[in-house]
């Protein structure tokens, strides 16, 4: 699928609903100037699983044209917009991993009722606020960018934040992402 960003930047990407969700998701892939796309591994695992879990989930590709976050932050409402017009009434929530849990992180839209965050780069980033939403973290417990003990006194402080740390995982999560599908889907289970 095609659609628009508000800047008239024409992004891609992909959409499946279930049958009766109670859950919309967006999912923001890692960093496009190191490969990132909306077919990363965790991405993918997320896309896959979701709807099985009764979550309508759209994976996208950020902008060809990097423009360090604030772009990007358009194509993740873009997807919003796209999402919450396939399901209306259902509750919006904002999925990323590493850059894209920045974005989903950085989002300034109401509409959005939960943030789910996985290995965020939270200690490369300097005065990160606080979420007004439920928020889960989840850690790789051998991450090269945020690992545990720099992560967590970070989100100590959120309100409503649930943090989990993944065991044996380094950012790249690779051969953990059921582990992450499952803390995901658990945690938006009524």
């Amino acid at each position: 699928m095609h659609f628009d960003a508000s800047d008239g930047v024409e992004l891609v990407g992909e959409i499946a609903v279930p049958d009766d969700p109670t859950w919309a998701a967006i999912v923001c892939h890692p960093h496009p100037q190191y490969g990132g796309n909306r077919f990363n591994n965790v991405v993918t695992a997320l896309f896959d699983a979701l709807p099985g879990a009764g979550v309508a989930v759209l994976r996208f590709d950020f902008r060809a044209d990097f423009s360090g976050g604030s772009g990007e932050r358009l194509d993740a409402i873009a997807a919003l917009d796209v999402l919450a017009a396939e399901v209306p009434g259902i509750p919006l929530v904002a999925l990323g991993y590493s850059f894209g849990a920045l974005i989903a992180l950085g989002l300034d839209d109401g509409r959005v009722t939960a943030l789910g965050l996985v290995a965020p780069p939270l200690a490369m980033v300097p005065d990160v606020d606080t979420p007004p939403v439920r928020t889960l973290v989840l850690t790789p417990a051998h991450d090269q960018f945020s690992p545990p003990a720099a992560t967590e006194p970070i989100v100590a402080g959120w309100a409503s934040c649930e943090h989990r740390v993944i065991e044996m995982a380094d950012h790249s999560l690779v051969g953990h992402t059921r582990n992450v599908t499952e803390l995901v889907t658990a945690w938006l289970s009524p």
